[in-house]
């Protein structure tokens, strides 16, 4: 019996969380696809217990021809940082490109972080003209400072949604509910390197946020003391060889 070749695997998994987004993931594919041309990819949407038409608009490309369009289904909502690990879990690539499934983050701003890769383990955006309230932007310029000043990232913009990152090493990181605000931190523990990219930035232009006033300062400030936790607990840097 003669088995039917295999396809290689993509060079870049785009990894997007979406919750309620149906208007979004149409736009957004179309976007990536065309950011990607001459490359291999897939585009993985993480449905995260959507209760409008999100999942049915994916499937919609799949049926349109869009064959690089996979669709995951959470039975319940589960945060971003599960639906993240979800697509990571199930993406092909050994390079994970992630971002935001509300159309502020640029697809076309991908290849130049998937070419910094060479630098790092870890590239993350820095969106340095925002497009958001006064703030929304000023929550975020608060939670950055106050996770920059106790974990000593060295990141800029942790909260930024795009990042290009190596699968095996995200796969051997402490999972916990909103892991994706510290991935940088993580990665540093875990003795990679990490990088800051400048990317832009767009406004909301459908759908609407799913995050209130404090979510990006108070509802971490436990979580920021659970990373400096688990830091002086690991050693990284720690290789294995068999002889």
């Amino acid at each position: 019996m003669t088995l039917p070749p295999q396809s290689p695997p993509p060079d870049i998994s785009v990894v997007i969380p979406v919750c309620n987004e149906v208007d979004n993931v149409g736009p957004l594919a179309r976007e990536i696809v065309a950011a990607l041309a001459g490359r291999r990819f897939e585009i993985l949407f993480v449905d995260d217990g959507s209760t409008d038409g999100t999942a049915d608009a994916v499937l919609a490309l799949r049926t349109a021809g869009a064959r690089e369009v996979r669709l995951l289904r959470h039975s319940f909502r589960s945060g971003q940082s599960a639906a993240v690990a979800s697509g990571v879990r199930h993406a092909r690539a050994e390079w994970i490109a992630t971002l935001d499934g509300d159309g502020q983050n640029d697809p076309a701003d991908i290849p130049a972080l998937y070419e910094s890769r060479l630098l790092a383990e870890l590239v993350m955006g820095h969106r340095v003209k925002r497009k958001d309230t006064w703030l929304r932007h000023a929550q975020s310029r608060v939670a950055n400072g106050v996770r920059g000043w106790l974990l000593g990232d060295g990141t800029p913009d942790t909260g930024c949604g795009i990042k290009v990152m190596r699968r095996d090493v995200f796969l051997d990181l402490p999972r916990f509910d909103h892991m994706h605000r510290f991935l940088p931190a993580l990665f540093l523990r875990a003795g990679a390197r990490v990088v800051s990219v400048p990317v832009s930035h767009r406004p909301r232009e459908r759908g609407a946020s799913k995050y209130g006033l404090f979510d990006r300062l108070w509802v971490g400030i436990v979580d920021i003391f659970g990373v400096m936790w688990l830091r002086r607990r690991f050693k990284p840097g720690l290789h294995i060889r068999e002889e």
